[in-house]
């Protein structure tokens, strides 16, 4: 039986950048949708993974390339980066042709360094699709608007339903569009296939260096271990040390995550620079995270009954699945998501940023009691920030895993996971 698509805040993006660009790039992790989406906007399409077609269409690129791109546009080029000269092509022909909206292409692997000889600016548009927020797998009521918060209408009030245990399925399940609606059982076994997939395959694919899988294992142990932190490199090679797990050189760490990255596995969230009162150093250390929770706990083959036993690895846990839903709501706005720490100890879980300089700062607490000091943290952050020279925030909030949605007496908002969309 065909499973029923399932519309995804990306429809939207691929649409709006159709209009406007000769052609759109689409990048994510494997199993994340991007596939079905471009099909949604697509009128034809190239699957550079068909096993039937695959070396016939690597003969047709390595000989004549504008062969491929034949057919009824928007045409959908799945996968593109198997073959990297159809980069260069795609860029020719929205040349020569002169219109919006012609292709589509799809990749879940960034392609080798200097394999194509030009960017596509200004005729390629571009933007990532990660696993399915809440909002999107319907598990989040949406009754607050990332958008709507931004444009000021921040008297807020909703219920959210999802308790902690939903919350902790949703972790463990992870945002794939395959494992929604499916049986826990199945759901599961989703993510441990992916992170399997990710151990033995995909890795070696993004530069074709062959990787030790048990070396490969124990990074993504590590980096599981310090999910939500500022690990360094060095504190991912002491730690992997310290576990007695398989050795690994901090130039071997660097290279597998790199390789990690490209295949957009990992996505650490960068450091927030802003404009400060004081001196006070700003930590740019990035925070790492996978792109999506649930490979933490594949790794880790964690189940949610467990994660209810160990609430202090949930929170850490539970700031990676908002900070993934955070991602593909801003992004949809035009911004972008960072963190912020400085050298006092002062942080925030996430600073939205746009694009047109509206800033919003973000604390991530799952229970009641932590929210009256993340408000007194954040703000102190808006009263550490020079608006002199940078806007004041559009908002403060704390985003929870409780119930209500309501904004406090200070300006500060409350808001669960289970209420927020783009």
């Amino acid at each position: 039986m065909e499973r029923e698509y399932l519309s995804r805040i990306a429809d939207r993006l691929l649409a709006e950048r159709l209009e406007s660009s000769g052609a759109v790039l689409v990048e994510g992790p494997k199993w994340c949708g991007k596939t079905w989406t471009a099909l949604e906007g697509s009128k034809s399409h190239l699957f550079m993974q068909d096993p039937d077609k695959k070396a016939s269409y690597l003969k047709a690129a390595d000989t004549k390339p504008s062969l491929l791109l034949k057919g009824d546009t928007p045409r959908l080029l799945d996968e593109w980066q198997t073959a990297p000269v159809l980069w260069d092509a795609v860029r020719y022909a929205v040349d020569m042709r002169g219109k919006a909206g012609q292709f589509i292409l799809t990749g879940s692997a960034v392609p080798k360094d200097n394999v194509v000889q030009h960017s596509g600016t200004g005729r390629i548009s571009r933007f990532t699709m990660r696993p399915m927020s809440l909002f999107e797998s319907g598990e989040s009521n949406g009754s607050i608007s990332l958008k709507n918060l931004f444009d000021g209408n921040t008297d807020i009030e909703g219920f959210s339903e999802l308790s902690i245990e939903k919350i902790a399925f949703a972790i463990v399940r992870g945002g794939w569009p395959a494992s929604i609606g499916e049986s826990e059982k199945a759901a599961l076994r989703h993510a441990i296939d992916y992170v399997e997939a990710i151990i033995n395959e995909d890795v070696n694919r993004v530069d074709g260096i062959e990787k030790n899988p048990a070396r490969v294992r124990a990074l993504l142990r590590s980096l599981s271990r310090n999910i939500s932190t500022l690990a360094t490199i060095k504190t991912l090679y002491d730690d992997i040390a310290m576990g007695n797990e398989e050795e690994l050189s901090d130039k071997t760490v660097s290279q597998y995550l790199n390789a990690l990255n490209r295949i957009f596995v990992t996505e650490d969230i960068p450091a927030w620079n802003p404009s400060l009162r004081s001196k006070t150093a700003i930590r740019t250390s990035v925070k790492r995270q996978f792109v999506d929770p649930s490979i933490a706990t594949a790794v880790m083959r964690i189940t949610p009954d467990s994660l209810l036993d160990d609430f202090n690895y949930f929170g850490f846990l539970f700031e990676s699945l908002c900070d993934r839903d955070l991602r593909v709501y801003a992004e949809a706005i035009d911004g972008q998501v960072f963190h912020y720490r400085d050298s006092s100890g002062l942080e925030s879980d996430a600073v939205i940023a746009l694009n047109d300089g509206r800033w919003a700062a973000v604390e991530v607490k799952m229970g009641a009691t932590e929210i009256e000091e993340a408000a007194e943290h954040l703000i102190e952050l808006k009263n550490k920030v020079n608006t002199d020279k940078m806007r004041e925030p559009s908002f403060l909030m704390i985003l929870t895993g409780t119930e209500l949605a309501y904004k406090r007496d200070d300006g500060v908002l409350v808001v669960p996971i289970g209420c927020l969309k783009d």
